[in-house]
């Protein structure tokens, strides 16, 4: 199952080339939640990792970061957690380009403001775990907040709690 046909924005006929055991396997932990909560989880789960890809690799402080927010979020057990944030992690490298702005935005649409401020605040959580929000990190987290409905004021007020962790203001080895 792809992330689109279980958060329900694919058609059943479309064919499910991108299945993986992984996915079936995550889809299955998430039968337990309800249909709403498990679809509200994987898409946060995934623009989690849309984010901590965005440098075009996701290191281990990301992903245990990522694993934090997700049990935390859904009161998930250590393997449920492990399960979500995998499938994440492998639907944003394998789908990102054409999935990133979908998922979003049914993201969007089944949150609340402050359900996107938490995951606004997150993705800068997870872009910071391993000590640095690069460039393109910060510029994925301005995409996801513009297709979020955040205006641009908005996004750079949480980004401001974030200042230390940005890449462009940290000092570069050799005193520069």
């Amino acid at each position: 199952m792809s992330l689109l046909r279980f958060l329900g924005l694919a058609k059943d006929d479309e064919p499910a080339s991108t299945e993986t055991a992984t996915v079936r396997r995550i889809a299955a932990q998430l039968e337990r939640l309800d249909r709403e909560q498990a679809k509200y989880l994987a898409a946060f789960a995934y623009v989690l990792a849309r984010v901590a890809h965005a440098d075009l690799k996701i290191d281990e402080n990301e992903t245990a970061e990522m694993k934090r927010v997700v049990t935390r979020l859904a009161a998930l057990s250590s393997d449920e957690a492990d399960l979500v944030v995998e499938i994440a992690k492998s639907q944003a490298r394998l789908l990102g380009g054409t999935e990133n702005y979908v998922v979003t935005r049914e993201f969007r649409q089944i949150s609340s403001r402050e359900q996107r401020v938490q995951l606004l605040s997150c993705l800068y959580g997870i872009a910071a775990a391993d000590g640095s929000i690069t460039g393109d990190e910060s510029q994925e987290i301005s995409a996801v907040a513009e297709e979020l409905g955040f205006t641009r004021k908005e996004a750079n007020a949480l980004r401001a709690r974030y200042r230390d962790k940005l890449s462009v203001f940290q000092s570069k080895p050799g005193g520069g």
